[in-house]
């Protein structure tokens, strides 16, 4: 009877750790699980509505980041919003900086710092000379170099490195090139410093398996993010194609039902191509797969960077997708920082009001 017992347990211990998501080995100490994205703050101004950098975030903010049970943030950073046109720092930007850094500490976050926009790679520009111009790229790497002299003072296991956000080249490999030069420089300059990188084309997840990782680099969180479905996600953003449409849309299923969409006149219906494709949580695992093999062939963890949905959405339909989301990182074990903290976005709006029924989705253990 007793060797039944024991065997039940150890049967009942070892299907219950199958059942758990896998684990992540994350490099230099720099654990993160759960993160909010800080932006319109260093990064994409005019979202602020004219309100300061120094009213717009605050330590309260951050105090209730961590109050929340997130663990980390993502700062969006532009070379416009610390580097005039002369390429000399703002210095009231850089200590909000560091003043956010001081805050992480205090308040036991981790910090990923991102290099949002370049100038030379704006997609608001026409003109992208990132990807064609030796001077564009000398600046990119002079930028690193002068942030890594700003931050180097900061634990690896506390502030990590994001080199370019949502790179666009016209070849991936472009993008690889010139990513292998900024994880050069940063060893140069810093030898444990933790990079985040994605891939080439916004850090599609589709795109990951084209990312080349300098051979024996170890110390590489690789990132992808997730707005799919897109006609969903970002239903009447100002900044779309599709702004105009304002027919009903829905999760899960068709976006935009065959029906409805016939409904609409063909000036709209050619903006909406796709639209029609059913998502739920299945398709949303079987996408995130293509990352998922990816990340576990090149013996990297994975993480998403951004994802989100605007509330421009029925409300239900909204949260549902919310829901999917956290649940398909958390069968592949993947850490996640959530598009946004403020705004249209975020767990928070405009006024300050927290969303408690997203963050309790979000957080639930």
């Amino acid at each position: 009877m007793l060797s039944r017992t024991i065997l039940a347990v150890f049967l009942f211990a070892y299907t219950a750790a199958l059942a758990q998501p896998p684990q992540q080995q994350k490099p230099e100490g720099f654990n993160i699980q759960r993160g909010v994205n800080l932006s319109h703050w260093l990064s994409q101004t005019g979202g602020r509505r004219g309100i300061s950098q120094s009213e717009y975030f605050t330590e309260k903010d951050m105090a209730f980041i961590a109050e929340s049970g997130f663990d980390h943030i993502r700062i969006p950073v532009d070379e416009a919003e610390l580097w005039d046109y002369k390429d000399e720092k703002f210095k009231d930007a850089f200590t909000l900086l560091h003043k956010t850094l001081e805050w992480c500490k205090q308040y036991h976050l981790r910090a990923i710092v991102d290099l949002h926009t370049l100038r030379s790679h704006d997609f608001n520009a026409k003109d992208q000379p990132l990807w064609d111009r030796d001077a564009a790229r000398e600046r990119f790497l002079q930028v690193w170099r002068e942030l890594s002299a700003e931050l180097k003072k900061y634990p690896v296991s506390q502030v990590a490195y994001e080199l370019l956000n949502e790179p666009v080249a016209d070849s991936a490999q472009q993008w690889n090139d010139l990513l292998a030069q900024g994880i050069q420089l940063i060893r140069q300059l810093e030898p444990n410093r933790v990079i985040i990188a994605g891939s080439n084309q916004f850090e599609s997840y589709s795109t990951l398996p084209q990312l080349k990782i300098p051979t024996g680099e170890r110390r590489v969180i690789l990132s992808f993010h997730y707005y799919n479905p897109f006609y969903f996600t970002h239903y009447q953003a100002s900044w779309t194609r599709h702004k105009d449409y304002s027919g009903p849309i829905h999760y899960p299923g068709a976006t935009i039902t065959p029906n409805e969409l016939n409904e609409q006149p063909a000036t709209i219906r050619n903006l909406l191509a796709g639209s029609t494709q059913e998502y739920d949580e299945d398709v949303i695992m079987n996408q995130m797969d293509i990352a998922v093999k990816a990340a576990k062939k090149m013996k990297l963890s994975l993480y998403c960077g951004e994802f989100g949905c605007l509330n421009t959405v029925p409300r239900k339909d909204r949260l549902r997708w919310f829901r999917d989301m956290r649940n398909a990182f958390e069968k592949n074990g993947i850490a996640w920082t959530l598009w946004d903290y403020k705004g249209a976005f975020g767990i928070v709006d405009d006024d300050g009001n927290p969303d408690k029924k997203l963050i309790k989705i979000l957080m639930k253990d």
